[in-house]
Parts: structure tokens; sequence; C-alpha cells
């Protein structure tokens, strides 16, 4: 039974609510998916639909609006009802599913990827919230072992589902599969979440809304362009820059002043709450990094096909299973925050060391168990920021906070993509050019044409400087999670075991709140 004043489950509460918490966890898996299916599904998209020279937008116009919408989302779950958002947010990413399945054109596919992300930004943020307020803070870790344990399926399970799809059935089924799993969702949310019905008194922060927004695109765009479609001293990536730069500090000073603040200043006052945020984002960087930079080595080293490298690192995910899984048990005990904290970044660091010992020369088999351990750390630390979170949070705040979360992890995967990828061009043609001379690096690598494939046409000495190439590169991506890592494991010491917030009243803060507010900033300063 729910407490009407508090939105927040009694303590006497019986049970969870299976039928909502299951509902709530395929909202999830929905959002994760998606992205999988498609990209495996998109060469042959692009093929069928024509506009090659328009192919990366087709993923960019996904991930910019997801970005962009995901604290907006978390805050009209705040204000007008977290279980109404989080049924949008499904019936929105649905319709624009179906659209992206009945496209005639790149164009209109892009404009309808666009319109999906817009969804696709409520699908986790909107689970993460309604998770916060109706499952009690002793089961949170239990609720997110069964979210953790959504990615690395998703992340296995989708480029084999998309592959099949695309190889014998349509591709616009690679879209169209998730409707049944989205109306399922949509049902069971509807009969299985009870929240007595709240709106706050406010308004959504709009030019708070506009200036993250601006500033989440400038940011997505630079990521993605820096070193590969424009150079790092090119004035396209300096406009990038300087518009993130004030958009960002303008956004600070906004929310200082605003009733409603999109993201609310006073989440921060708790220091706990702001290290589980430098954690999710040194945690998004290097579990992107590593899962984007792997597989590469897969097919060009070991020479595995694109599905095969996607299996040889089952081991990665599956370490996130177990971490996330083991972790969750263990924080709902309490006070092992700090613990389960410095363990992930430790382990992580270990397993970024670990794979450095990669080489041209590696047994298949070996190369693929090694990445077992950096999965382990990766699902540790992503548990213990998420429970961080949820339990550094007043239930009024609960969907700003989740989506806080979601955004800095993204943003932090983004990052770490772009600027570990540009250490590992670096690398990669600083050994073709020692190797084979700056003629033939230029020729091999222009405009991002090397591919797997082409090895097999190569002379022996070629084919090896190119594998040793790739080694290198990938060397210089795990030397950079390692020290991602590290920065992890640092931050982790300043980690506090709470215990989670008491309960406010879902209104504006009261005095009440703000007295516990100024208590807990009062302790941050201090370094109780």
């Amino acid at each position: 039974m729910n407490d009407p004043a508090t939105d927040t489950p009694t303590p006497d509460r019986p049970g969870l609510p299976r039928l909502g918490v299951f509902g709530l966890m395929l909202s999830i898996f929905l959002a994760t998916l998606d992205g999988q299916l498609v990209s495996t599904a998109l060469p042959t998209i692009v093929g069928d639909l024509g506009g090659l020279e328009h192919f990366s937008w087709a993923v960019t116009a996904y991930l910019l609006t997801m970005a962009a919408s995901t604290p907006v989302w978390g805050k009209l779950g705040d204000l007008y009802g977290r279980k109404g958002a989080c049924l949008s947010s499904v019936t929105l990413f649905l319709v624009g599913t179906v659209l992206c399945g009945l496209a005639q054109s790149m164009g209109q596919l892009i404009a309808f990827r666009g319109l999906q992300g817009l969804g696709a930004g409520g699908l986790m943020v909107g689970a993460l919230s309604v998770i916060g307020v109706v499952v009690p803070a002793r089961d949170r870790g239990r609720i997110q072992s069964m979210v953790g344990v959504m990615m690395p399926v998703a992340f296995v399970g989708g480029p084999l589902l998309g592959g099949f799809i695309t190889d014998y059935m349509s591709w616009r089924w690679a879209f169209y599969v998730n409707v049944p799993v989205g109306v399922v969702a949509l049902l069971a949310i509807t009969r299985g979440v009870r929240l007595p019905p709240a709106r706050v008194t406010g308004r959504i922060d709009w030019l708070g809304t506009a200036l993250l927004t601006t500033g989440i695109l400038a940011l997505t765009l630079l990521a993605g362009w820096a070193g590969t479609t424009y150079a790092w001293t090119s004035w396209q990536i300096a406009v990038l820059a300087v518009v993130v730069v004030l958009a960002l500090a303008w956004f600070v000073r906004v929310e200082l002043r605003a009733a409603e603040p999109v993201t609310p200043p006073r989440l921060f006052a708790r220091r706990d709450f702001t290290l589980a945020q430098i954690l999710s984002f040194l945690a998004g960087a290097v579990l992107f990094s590593v899962v984007n930079y792997l597989p590469q080595y897969m097919q060009f080293v070991q020479g595995s096909s694109s599905t095969a490298s996607g299996l040889l690192i089952l081991p990665l995910m599956f370490g996130m299973l177990t971490a996330q899984l083991t972790t969750g048990r263990l924080m709902d005990r309490g006070g092992m925050d700090r613990v389960v904290a410095l363990a992930g970044g430790g382990t992580a660091l270990a397993g970024a060391l670990l794979l450095l010992l990669l080489g041209t020369d590696t047994p298949l088999a070996a190369a693929s168990a090694y990445t077992l351990v950096i999965g382990v750390g990766i699902g540790a630390l992503i548990q213990a920021t998420m429970v961080a979170t949820m339990n550094n949070a007043y239930p009024r705040d609960m969907g700003a906070a989740t989506g806080t979360v979601t955004l800095v992890r993204t943003i932090g995967g983004s990052l770490g993509v772009a600027l570990l990828g540009a250490l590992q061009s670096s690398r990669m043609s600083e050994v073709l050019t020692e190797r084979l001379g700056s003629a033939a690096q230029q020729r091999l690598t222009a405009g991002g044409a090397l591919t797997p494939a082409q090895l097999k046409d190569m002379t022996t000495a070629t084919r090896d400087a190119v594998k040793d190439a790739v080694s290198s590169g990938l060397h210089g991506v795990l030397l950079g999670a390692a020290v991602v890592s590290a920065l992890a494991f640092g931050t982790a010491w300043f980690v506090r075991a709470t215990p989670p917030l008491i309960p406010a009243p879902a209104g504006p803060p009261d005095a009440g709140t703000e007295a516990e507010a100024g208590k807990d900033s009062a302790r941050a300063s201090s370094g109780d």
C-alpha cells in the first residue's frame, strides 16, 4: 500500500507489484534492445532505401533526440505523474517504431528515428523513476540487478536477432518486433503499477530545457564528428565546443534561480549523489569504449565475423550480469555503497590492464576470456551508481535524479568513445606509417574505408601491419580505460554508506525537506 502523502511505499506494503515491475523491465529492455537491432540491419536498410551519404544520420537523429529528451521526461514525471510519463514515452516510442518500419526513403527514416528517439529518452528514466517510488529502498538493489541483466542480454541478443531478421525476413521487422513487446509493457504497467494521482504545482523550466538540449545536442555532435567527420582543430569542432560551454554554463545559472529546475540543484547538496554522477560518467566512458573497440580487434586480428565478434565478448556481458546480480543483493543489506564502488573501480582497472595482454598472437579463447574481469568491474560500478542515486534523492525528485544518472552515463560513453577513439586512430596511423609509409597509411585509412573483408586481398606484410596497428590502437583505448577506471577507484574512496533519504512530501519541499537538504550540504562540506 502506498502513502498518498509521499507517493512512496509504506514499510508494511506486502510484496512487490510483480506485474508492474515486469512491465517496467520490458520498457527498459526496449530502450536497450532497439539500438542493437537497428545497427545490424542498417546496411541493408540503406541498400533498400538509398541515400548512403545519410547513413550516419539514421543513428545520430535517434541518439540526439533520445539524449536531449531524457531529463525532460524525468521532470515531466516529477511534475505531472510518473506512471503517465512512462506510459506516454512507451506509446511515443511505438508510434515512431511503426513509422520507421513504414519508411519509404532515408529522409523519412531519419525523421521517424528522431521521433522514436524522443520516446526512447523516457523509456529507461520513466521506468527507473517509477521503481524509485514503488519499490522500497531495501529492495532497490535486487530490482536494479534485474535492470542490469537487460543491458548485457540486449547487447548480445540484439545483434543476433537483428542479423536473423535481416537475413531471413524483411528489415522492417527489425522495427516491428518492438511492437508486441511494447504493447505487453503498456498493459503490464497500466494494470500492475498503482500510484495515487499526484500533480505538483509548477511549470516546466523551458529556458533550462532549451539550454540543456542545446548543450547536449552540441556535445553529442562534437563527440560523433571530432576526429572523424572533422579534424579536432577544425572551426566546426571549435564552434561546437564553444556552444557546449556557453549553453551548459548558462543552464547552471538558470537552474539555480528556476522555481522548478529540470535538474534540481538541491540533488547535488548530497555528496553521495554528486559522487554517483561522477562514477556513472566514468563507468559509461569505460563501458562504451571497450564494447565499441573490442569487436574491431576480434574482426581484424582474430579474423572473426561481425556476429562472432559480438559472441566473443560474451564473457564481458556475463561478468556485468553476474556483478549486478551479486552486488544488488549486497547493497540491499545497507552500508555497502563504498565497498561496491571500490570493488567496481578496482576490478575495472585490473580488467583494463589484463586486456593489454591482447596481441596478434593471443589465442582466440584467451582473448575472449580476458574480457570477463572488466565486465565484472563495470557491472559493479553501474549498480553502485544507480542505487546510490535513488537512495540520495527525495521521492518528488526521483524522475529528475534517474534522468540525470542515465544522461550522465550516456554523455560519458559518447565522450569516451570520441576521445579514446582519437587515441586509437592516432596509434593505428603511427604503426601503419612506420611499417608501410605515409602514402600507404593514407590509402588504407582514408575516409575510414578499411574493413576486415579487405585483409584477404592484402599482401602478408600489409596484413601483418594492419593487425599490429589495430592491436596498438586497442592498447591505446585500454590504457585510457585504465586511467578512467583508476579515477573511478579514487572517487569511490569518498563515498559514504548513507541510509536512504526519509520520504518527503510529493509537493514542493517543505521546511523539513529544506532543513534536511541543509544538513546534507553541511555534512558534505565538513566531510562527515
